[in-house]
This record gives structure tokens, sequence and C-alpha cells, in this order.
């Protein structure tokens, strides 16, 4: 029996079906990432259709049965499309890069409202903010892999415990952390940490402004994080929508 739901949604992906339909991959508040079929959303007159497009913060209404694995929507409406993304080619490949994320690295029908709400506002601060998209989608990595229960370890050495570097050469083992010069020597190592990557990777996760911090280095930290989720999760093989900015 399908029940009749009504729910938030970002559109992740759309998709042409048979001969006038589509199918959507959604991420939704209540009930995590679904897909959906829209029947007739190619027409011309379908205002359902028009409104489902990628990176699109929508209200939709499901036709919702447990036991299908393409739900039937029957109803969606525009919250925000975020204009100011879609005019800007720089801040859409990083907008798409958090659709991205969602897509490939979120479980079906698991809801996370936290996840959701942080996307959201994620998407409306690339839209508005004076802050580099770059920084701002850095942040986002940082909070997607630490509500993933996949969090980098920065605040201590992984082998002695000690939390103040200065001025020294660090290194990052993927399974145990940060690793002061000291023990870096002592241990075996997947990634270089200089001081400026070090001290940008802290601003990201507390929120802090990244003054006086290079473009080379902002770029340094999405390949570090990249490569550290390759690490942990089995099948991710990187961000394709920053490869054209690369």
């Amino acid at each position: 029996m399908s029940e009749i739901i009504k729910t938030e949604a970002i559109v992740l992906t759309r998709l042409n079906y048979g001969d006038t339909s589509m199918i959507a991959d959604f991420y939704t508040k209540e009930y995590g990432r679904l897909a959906g079929i829209l029947k007739g959303g190619r027409n011309s007159k379908s205002k359902i259709g028009a409104a489902v497009n990628p990176l699109n913060h929508l209200e939709i209404v499901l036709y919702k049965k447990d036991t299908r694995e393409v739900q039937l929507v029957s109803g969606a409406s525009i919250i925000s499309h975020f204009p100011g993304i879609k005019d800007d080619f720089e801040k859409l490949q990083y907008a798409f890069a958090v659709i991205e994320l969602l897509k490939k690295l979120t479980p079906e029908n698991e809801p996370n409202y936290r996840l959701f709400s942080g996307t959201v506002r994620i998407l409306s601060l690339i839209e508005t903010s004076n802050e580099e998209p770059l920084v701002t989608f850095g942040r986002y990595f940082l909070f997607f892999l630490a509500d993933s229960g996949y969090e980098p370890q920065l605040e201590k050495c992984a082998s002695c415990g000690r939390s103040k570097f200065a001025n020294e050469n660090l290194a990052y083992n993927y399974d145990l952390g940060i690793f002061c010069e000291q023990c870096s020597r002592e241990n075996l190592y997947s990634y270089a940490v200089d001081m400026e990557l070090f001290n940008y990777l802290l601003c990201l996760k507390y929120n802090k402004q990244a003054k006086k911090i290079s473009k080379s280095t902002k770029e340094k930290a999405i390949g570090f994080l990249e490569r550290f989720t390759r690490h942990h999760i089995p099948g991710f093989k990187g961000l394709q929508s920053l490869q054209l900015l690369k």
C-alpha cells in the first residue's frame, strides 16, 4: 500500500526514461537518498518536470511504498534553485561536488537531518558568500566526512601525543592520524603535510577564516581529503565534478 508523503528534497541527478518520463535521484529531509519517477515529466507542459533539475531545493510529493525501489513523484515545487550558483562556473563546479558526495557516498533510504540541513546551508553559502567556493566546499567536505564517521584526526600526534606544532614538517597516516616531524621519521605515513596545509585544515574544521593561505594549499587540501576518502571508502575514485578545474 502506498503512502502519500510530502518532504523537502535536493535534486541530485535526473535522466530520461521511456518516451516522456524521467527518473530523478533525490536527497530528502525525512527519508535520505531515494529515486523517484516523474511520469510525463518531459512533457513541455509538465510543471513537475520543469522543477526537477539538479541542485534545486524542492518540496516534493511522493506515493511512497517501502517495497518499491523507485517512488512515484506526483508533485514538486521549488524552494530555491540557487540562480547565483548557476550563473557562475566555479560556484557551479563546487556545488556539483557537494551533490556528488551525496550521490556517491550516502546510503539509500537512510535519513540524516543534520546532513540535509548542512547541505542546504552550504549551497546557500556557495551562492551568496564572499568566501571562495573552493574554501566553502572544503568546509563541507570535512563536515561530510565527520558526519559519516571518517573525520581526519588532526588534534595531536598519533605516536607521541604532542598537540602543539610549530614550523615543522608533519605527515599523515590515513589510518592513525597526524604525525609530528620527529615521529614521521619513525613511522609509515601516507601524505606529507606542511604547516600551511595543516593550519588550513584546522581553519576548515573549526570554521575559522583562512587568511593568507595560498590557492595551491587550498587545492592541495581537497586533494588530501579525496585521497583520505578513497582510503576509507572502497569504490570512491575522486570527485569528477572538479576535474575541469585542475
